[in-house]
């Protein structure tokens, strides 16, 4: 290297040391970092954006283009790219089969399994939440712990409850056992999908909306398939509930299978500080505390709340409503219910590459009103033809507003804190589709029945997006 080069480079790292960077790496002088940098030995978790920011500070410092430097152990530009896309992509396959396994672990062979065991009518309703109830208590401690201590050994410990739970269902006997194998699958999901979206966040800075949407659609495809799949097992096999759990241990194991390049990671050269018990408490309540001090955070989560409260209520009263006053039979039933995911798979990432171009607020806004505007005419309707349009026309606006506001919530939040970020957000999803059948099943028992119950999920979604409207929240990109 020349010598002009050498101190030039070293001069930057200086530079940015006072700006904050490197801040893991401070026992080494600048001269220390530069050939670690160059020897390909430095590596940060979590770090492709900052590589990104080191090459744009060195180019309008220097004005000239700097690709030489190997900067925080990522590659050179064009194989930099390469391993990126690869990671994303190792994500939406394993996110494919550990949610197509966790689905078909659930429909439709969880009531047939638990009534078989002898559950009682009365907690049949616990076996079925209790998978959900880890994504409430976990999604946001695993997040942010995965600030903390990296992404890739929370994806690695996720990949291994996806793997091992289905075995425990063969090994069930009686009823409250289910219950506790569902609890311990349920934390497989919660684990998994908030970290996954900070992981991919951090690998796109400038497309978020487009690749979380994409991770988002691959499970989505995953979700859809499952019921499908699985009932056709328990068909072909007389209800062998055994030889379906198997089936699923398999897609387990194959997302576990696919989280194993995250072992094959190199180590950092440096250790970074460890972290005591009381240290990384404090840690984890304090990034809390910003998340939702931070403006527009909460709004945003509220937004993403209302939504899931309303998508929970739709798919389980859709189910009640277009047999038992629609006349439809059980396979149009179907049809209609899975056009909601089947329009949202889609539709994301298009409407996810839009608001990186055009920002997030207009896709939530309008995209609030959109699935209003269903919600509030399917009550008056029974043709087939009419509710499956006002079905595509519900989930395209679902999918316009929730292909936005994970991207939204990491860009309002400490770069630091993105995992903290997408574990309240999916947190406060888990409450929203939680509560939203109980509450509209109680609506449901009063003299509005059906109708009370779409209107008023037509009502919350306009006060979702007019509330976002009236935020804070900021404008620009």
């Amino acid at each position: 290297m020349k010598p002009e080069l050498r101190r030039r480079l070293i001069s930057s790292i200086e530079y940015l040391r006072k700006m904050g960077f490197f801040q893991d790496y401070s026992s080494l002088s600048s001269e220390e970092m530069l050939e670690e940098i160059f020897h390909e030995e430095t590596c940060y978790e979590n770090a492709w954006w900052t590589g990104r920011e080191i090459t744009g500070h060195l180019e309008k410092l220097h004005g000239q283009s700097v690709r030489a430097p190997n900067w925080l152990g990522i590659l050179p530009w064009h194989k930099k790219k390469n391993v990126i896309n690869s990671a994303f992509w190792t994500l939406c396959m394993m996110g494919f089969f550990a949610i197509l396994s966790s689905t078909m672990s659930k429909s439709p062979v969880l009531k047939p399994f638990s009534l078989s065991l002898g559950t009682p009518t009365d907690w049949t309703g616990i076996v079925a939440s209790a998978s959900t109830i880890p994504g409430i208590l976990v999604s946001l401690p695993a997040a942010s712990l995965s600030d903390i201590y990296g992404r890739k050994k929370f994806i690695l410990i996720a990949g291994f409850i996806f793997a091992s739970a289905p075995f425990l269902y063969l090994l069930i006997t009686v009823w409250w056992q289910l219950i506790l194998v569902r609890f311990y699958h349920g934390f497989a999901t919660a684990i998994f999908v908030p970290v996954a979206e900070a992981s991919i966040a951090e690998l796109f800075p400038t497309k978020r909306g487009e690749r979380i949407s994409l991770f988002s659609s691959a499970t989505y495809v995953g979700r859809v398939i499952a019921p499908a799949l699985g009932g056709y097992i328990l068909f072909a096999t007389t209800n062998n509930f055994h030889t379906l759990y198997l089936c699923v241990a398999i897609a387990g194991v194959t997302a576990l299978v696919m989280a194993l390049p995250f072992l094959t990671e190199r180590k950092q050269i440096i250790s970074t500080r460890q972290h005591d018990a009381r240290e990384t408490v404090k840690k984890i309540f304090h990034g809390w505390r910003i998340v939702i001090h931070t403006r527009g955070a909460l709004t945003v989560s509220l937004v993403q709340a209302s939504l899931y409260y309303v998508y929970g209520s739709a798919e389980f009263f859709l189910a009640g409503y277009l047999p038992e006053v629609a006349g439809l039979n059980e396979f149009l039933t179907g049809i209609i219910i899975t056009s909601i995911i089947g329009i949202a798979i889609f539709a994301r990432p298009y409407m996810g590459r839009l608001s990186d171009k055009i920002g997030r607020r207009t896709p939530i806004i309008l995209g609030c009103i959109i699935s209003a505007a269903p919600m509030l005419v399917i009550p008056f309707v029974t043709s087939f033809w009419a509710l499956l349009l006002l079905a595509l026309i519900y989930g395209f606006g679902f999918a316009s507003v929730t292909a936005s506001t994970p991207a939204l919530i990491s860009e309002l939040t400490p770069k630091e804190l993105v995992g903290t970020c997408m574990g309240f957000l999916d947190t406060m999803m888990d409450v929203g589709q939680t509560l939203g059948p109980i509450i509209s099943g109680l609506i449901l028992a009063t003299s509005l029945q059906y109708v009370g119950v779409f209107l008023s999920l037509s009502i919350l979604l306009l006060l979702a997006g007019l509330s976002f409207a009236l935020s804070k929240v900021p404008k620009e990109k």
